[in-house]
């Protein structure tokens, strides 16, 4: 009897040692979302790379994605992954242009490149490196892991005569398009996704941009606005990212970093192709409901555009890294032209 039970005990001590090494393996983050996890693209690309995430790696990498606010603000990830309180999100570097300005390139450019040329730069042109160096900084590790493409510009009571005509308007707007805004006196407030309906109800702002057709009839703004302005000359495509505590990231095996940067560029390619499917049913949609749909003339667009490159010259002079990311844009998208010219149709 003695005998089998230092047998039963060494069994036991080589299983739990067995179970500990497995154990210290594996990787598990808690990523919160900067977007209800059931929001058209935003939210739901945020659930897909969760399940992508957790099928692919064999169990070496597990995540669990949370709603926005249920471990932080959903404003302050940027805070809580540089920290470790949080071990990553799942957001888009725009949100972070107060902690870094030159990090809203990296997100969504006005007059800007479209979703294909923009990945090329990101790629293959070293925005996604400059991107990192940036966050590196602050103890965050950050992956592209989505894009859309074009957005609508912006949804309000009345119809708009002249962009000149929103002066003294209080306006939900993102990234640098909210500064071209406030160059042409316009208010602007950043406003996370659920917030924004309850703003524009009680008139603490006059109007609002926030995303696409699909995004944005999903979170009802028709029921307040109904007239929506096209194009989004701020977003004509836009990137998301999965930030993660460097510390937890520099801990990784290079297979479970592999894991996760691949889970992101199926991410990817998701978000691009499901956002030029729907949005056209959406609109459809919209009209049903009464919402009247409007494009900006050329000579609003010429405004933007002149006051976009103002605002552009002044962030380059303000901030190194600014001035470094956009001038390599720019480089970019002047080769690209040749291709651009000779590739596609007009």
């Amino acid at each position: 009897m003695k005998k089998m039970l230092v047998a039963a005990a060494v069994s036991m001590a080589v299983a739990v040692a067995g179970s500990a090494e497995a154990l210290a393996g594996k990787v598990r983050l808690k990523i919160e979302s900067t977007y209800p996890t059931k929001l058209v693209q935003l939210g739901t690309l945020g659930k897909s790379l969760e399940k992508t995430i957790n099928t692919i790696s064999g169990g070496t990498v597990q995540v669990k994605l949370y709603e926005p606010g249920a471990l932080v603000p959903a404003l302050e990830v940027f805070d809580a992954v540089k920290s470790g309180a949080v071990d990553a999100g799942w957001s888009t570097p725009g949100y972070w242009q107060g902690k870094e300005p030159a990090l809203a390139l990296f997100a969504a450019v006005p007059f800007g490149p479209s979703a294909g040329e923009y990945l090329a730069w990101m790629w293959y042109g070293g925005g996604e490196k400059m991107m990192q160096d940036i966050y590196h900084r602050h103890n965050i590790h950050s992956i592209l892991c989505g894009v859309i493409a074009p957005e609508a510009s912006g949804w309000f009571r009345e119809p708009v005569k002249s962009i000149t005509d929103l002066k003294g308007k209080k306006m939900r707007f993102f990234g640098l398009g909210a500064k071209v805004m406030q160059k042409l006196g316009v208010d602007t407030q950043l406003l996370a996704a659920a917030d924004i309906y309850p703003a524009l109800e009680r008139g603490t702002i006059d109007a609002t941009e926030f995303s696409m057709p699909a995004i944005d009839l999903n979170l009802g703004f028709y029921q307040i606005a109904k007239h929506y302005y096209f194009p989004g000359w701020h977003q004509q495509s836009t990137l998301f990212e999965l930030i993660i505590n460097k510390k937890k990231w520099d801990a990784m095996d290079a297979q479970q970093k592999a894991v996760l940067e691949t889970a992101c560029k199926a991410n990817v390619a998701i978000g691009l192709a499901e956002g030029e499917a729907i949005q056209f049913k959406a609109m459809k949609t919209l009209q049903e409901k009464g919402v009247q749909l409007h494009k900006w003339s050329k000579a609003d667009l010429d405004v933007l555009r002149k006051t976009w490159n103002e605002v552009a010259d002044e962030l380059a002079a303000q901030n190194a890294d600014f001035k470094k990311a956009w001038e390599s844009l720019q480089k970019f998208r002047e080769d690209y032209k040749l291709w651009k010219q000779y590739g596609y149709l007009d």
